[in-house]
């Protein structure tokens, strides 16, 4: 996948599910490789948001630099174009120190952008989407995917009619721009992705499922002994629920029910280890489908020296 724009660069890129274990085999590779870290955690950016996110710990990030980490306020939300030129910097900043650039991280939009283009320069003005939005409020739903078929009349192309967010933001895009969703998806295929000069190099941990389960909970009963809810307590202080793909993340969302008198404390692990579960099916389902080919390894069987060559 070399290119002009990257010459001789390669990107190294590590995911899997929640829970796999990819945290120690990412910074035991970038120490035998001398590599840095740069995530790909929709959760990581965020400063505080710790506990629940089993971020790397300070011990961590002294064996091995890591970038994107801790990078923003709860109050201030992250979008994959703003992602991809940070990650982009970061890359070509390691690079060009002479050290290997190492991925981690499992969440589908933003680890897309090291393979696929994510995001077009088509900015949808404020006048549009207030419209839209006003649509939304006065006739519903219905009225606003009424509006979008009469405005594509090939066809909606498995757009999810169920969800008001994505309805929204397709009619937005629509009106501003004239075009259908057809066209929009086809010009969007045609852009480059962001890292398309690179060698990109790609590998996934997986585990068998009665494995993984038991790492899933004992990581959501470690959590709330650690004081989960305390953590949260303190980041809806701090502004957390101005952030809501933030505030409904697993392990926060259980939380701020338990402290809100919804659900009960002895059930928060419980509910976490639940939800984790859900969230790891869908994660199983977007790597199969999504990813470009790429080794599967097995993280019960990893040894230190195949962890060398991971990916």
């Amino acid at each position: 996948m070399s290119g002009p724009g990257e010459p001789g660069r390669t990107l190294h890129v590590l995911t899997g599910c929640t829970a796999v274990g990819k945290t120690e085999w990412a910074l035991r590779w970038a120490e035998a490789n001398s590599g840095e870290i740069i995530s790909c955690d929709s959760l990581l950016f965020y400063r505080g948001m710790d506990i629940g996110t089993a971020k790397p710990t300070p011990e961590d990030r002294r064996r091995v630099p890591h970038h994107l980490v801790d990078i923003r306020d709860v109050t201030e939300p992250m979008n994959v174009s703003l992602y991809c030129s940070m990650a982009l910097a970061a890359a070509r900043d390691i690079a060009a120190r002479g050290r290997a650039v190492l991925v981690v991280g499992g969440s589908g939009f933003y680890l897309r952008s090291f393979f696929a283009p994510v995001a077009d320069a088509l900015d949808v003005p404020p006048d549009v989407r207030a419209r839209v939005e006003a649509a939304l409020e006065s006739g519903g739903l219905a009225a606003l995917v009424a509006e979008l078929r009469r405005v594509n009349p090939a066809g909606l192309g498995g757009l999810d009619t169920a969800n008001p967010r994505r309805v929204a933001a397709a009619l937005g895009r629509c009106l501003a721009s004239g075009r259908t969703l057809a066209e929009l998806r086809s010009e969007f295929a045609r852009a480059p992705a962001p890292f398309s000069g690179w060698d990109v190099r790609l590998a996934r941990l997986a585990r068998a499922g009665p494995d993984l389960e038991a790492r899933i909970s004992g990581r959501a009963e470690a959590m709330v002994g650690a004081g989960l809810a305390d953590e949260v307590s303190r980041l809806l202080g701090a502004g957390l629920r101005s952030n809501p793909s933030a505030a409904r993340a697993i392990g926060y969302r259980e939380a701020i029910d338990v402290l809100e008198g919804r659900a009960p404390q002895c059930g928060l692990a419980a509910a976490i280890a639940r939800h984790t579960r859900a969230l790891v099916k869908k994660q199983r389902t977007w790597f199969r489908t999504q990813l470009p080919p790429h080794r599967v390894l097995d993280a019960a069987e990893l040894t230190d020296e195949a962890a060398l060559f991971l990916c």
